[in-house]
């Protein structure tokens, strides 16, 4: 197969690398094309009155990619870019994702295109509810399990939740990622971060590459890229720049995180660190150092950047932040990447616990939640490098390889084709 032009859309894109996995596996053409496609997509109007007494009609959606191996799981987006094509492929990406790691899901995604930081708080509480209203009838702790995502957050849940409860009674199973007081699991804020080391530490003791003493240079600072570079100092490796929307911090001699988030706390952002230099996000990612994770947006690193790359591993904290072009430049480099649907599948490891939890009505303590993260994460992670050194493949066929085969076997158990 010929490799996507860059202005291919997100979705097409994504689709791409699993084309390549399912030709590999010689699957049959009718299964490719049953796969090629989500099952099912909602659009919405979201109709919301603003604080200044006006309406305004936001546009989101839900999307429901395959759910031939349980309900379906996946994020709610609030952000400008969150149109139907991106949905797509991040329902996409879970269906693989939770498939890989081997938690009883489905692949789903939500999403509205807004900006959350110029909403109020009482303007995001409606456009949840009105949004949940609307797409209730599709979702439940037994048919799809929406969890938090870039722009939203453990309070959006609780609001996603009781928005549900109104309706169909008080049920804490419907979303993951609530605060710890509605029934959220412990450790799930810090999960995509937690589980993001595990599978650096894993993969390091498998190729015998240890890290500890590595640069890091972290792009974003969002759920995964915050916790990400808070725990990665565990492996003895050192965070040297770090950016957010805004630009990014240099300090080559290693920066103190924790000064980092407060003072990213105090000022919104975390540009102006004290004992820092200014860098932009472009000029971050070419930054030489040891490991580059890429944890803010999809396409980040494409054709006319990855040649600038100077890191000798990419961890893949965001979903989709290297294209298929940029994939084949950095291998053809021999630059070591940890795919998207392995690294990041933290958070809905640590959601499946939440719904686990909130079904059972049994509450675990922290330790163990990060235990059986720890024994998920380390075991897709092996799995995928046996994979790979089995088959002669990279690490991220390697992981569409097992994901894919894993969802191919659950349709044809279930008779679906």
């Amino acid at each position: 197969m010929d490799y996507p032009k860059e202005n291919t859309t997100t979705f097409e894109s994504v689709n791409w690398f699993f084309q390549q996995a399912a030709r590999r596996l010689r699957l049959h053409e009718e299964i490719e094309e049953l796969l090629m496609h989500p099952w099912r997509e909602l659009t919405v109007e979201v109709p919301v009155r603003m604080d200044n007494g006006q309406m305004k009609v936001f546009i989101g959606y839900r999307v429901q990619h395959n759910g031939a191996r349980g309900p379906y799981k996946g994020g709610v987006r609030y952000h400008p870019t969150a149109d139907l094509d991106e949905v797509r492929a991040l329902a996409a990406l879970m269906t693989w994702k939770t498939a890989l790691t081997d938690i009883p899901f489905g692949g789903a995604k939500g999403g509205i295109q807004c900006d959350p930081s110029q909403l109020s708080q009482n303007e995001l509480n409606r456009l949840t509810r009105r949004y949940t209203q609307h797409i209730s009838y599709l979702i439940g702790p037994t048919r799809d399990i929406p969890a938090p995502d870039m722009g939203t957050n453990a309070q959006t849940m609780a609001w996603m939740m009781d928005a549900y409860g109104q309706r169909y009674g008080y049920n804490p199973a419907v979303v993951t990622g609530k605060p710890v007081e509605l029934g959220g699991s412990y450790g799930r804020d810090a999960a995509p971060g937690r589980g993001l080391v595990f599978c650096i530490s894993e993969w390091a003791h498998l190729s015998e590459r240890p890290v500890e003493g590595s640069t890091v240079v972290v792009q974003g600072f969002g759920q995964v890229g915050s916790w990400a570079a808070r725990l990665i100092g565990s492996l003895g490796c050192r965070v040297i720049a770090l950016s957010d929307v805004r630009g990014g911090v240099l300090n080559r001699q290693g920066l103190d995180v924790d000064a980092l988030l407060r003072h990213a706390r105090a000022t919104g952002s975390v540009v102006d660190l004290p004992g820092s230099e200014s860098i932009t996000n472009e000029e971050l990612l070419g930054l030489e150092c040891d490991i580059l994770i890429p944890a803010a947006i999809q396409s980040v690193i494409h054709h006319q950047n990855a040649d600038r790359i100077r890191a000798g591993i990419i961890v893949e904290a965001a979903n989709h932040p290297v294209t298929p072009v940029a994939d084949r430049i950095l291998k053809e480099r021999g630059v070591i990447l940890l795919p998207d649907i392995l690294v990041n599948a933290g958070g809905v490891v640590v959601s499946y616990f939440e719904w686990a939890q909130n079904i059972q009505q049994f509450r675990w303590d922290e330790g163990r939640v990060n235990e059986e993260l720890f024994k998920v994460m380390s075991k897709a992670t092996r799995q995928v490098y046996e994979m790979a050194q089995r088959e002669g493949v990279s690490i991220r066929e390697a992981a569409y390889l097992l994901g894919v085969s894993s969802v191919v076997r659950a349709i044809e158990l279930r008779g679906f084709v």
